[in-house]
């Protein structure tokens, strides 16, 4: 598949995408870019950047979520501490490891939107009121995301 018209390159994007994205990370390194598929390149970046975002908001939402279980879910308190402790600390680390800066600044952007969803699991998987649990997120962002602090109990 060495001289794939722009044509047959979208084409193949059809039919295997893996093979297509092979295709083209060969046709930039060989720096043939009148031989680029650029309309499915742009959209494959646009859901690329959004994946990012996609994971890094689902990662926050769970440190969230976790954070107000220790808080909050007095009955398991004893028994999932450790665990609820445990899963922050993995979410943490995965995170960071994936956070840059302008990610870091949407999250902080829609933090009331992640802990919305964040408090409604919570609700749903314990059961408690929705008088327990504050409305807005009782948490800095950089509590949040500090690897050391966890909420008193």
């Amino acid at each position: 598949m060495s001289n794939l018209t722009t044509t047959t390159l979208k084409e193949l994007y059809q039919i295997d995408e893996y093979l297509w994205l092979s295709e083209t990370i060969k046709i930039l390194r060989a720096s043939r870019l009148e031989d680029l598929d650029l309309e499915n390149l742009i959209e494959e970046l646009e859901n690329l950047g959004k994946r990012d975002l996609n994971k890094v908001r689902s990662l926050l939402r769970q440190i969230i979520i976790h954070l107000l279980f220790l808080e909050y879910w007095q009955e398991e308190r004893e028994r999932n501490s450790r665990h609820w402790k445990g899963e922050v600390t993995a979410f943490r680390a995965d995170l960071s490891d994936r956070l840059t800066t302008t990610l870091k600044n949407k999250l902080h952007e829609g933090l009331a939107s992640i802990y919305e969803t964040a408090l409604k699991v919570v609700l749903q998987k314990t059961g408690l009121s929705k008088d327990t649990i504050p409305e807005s997120c009782p948490y800095s962002f950089e509590q949040l995301l500090d690897d050391s602090w966890y909420p008193e109990a």
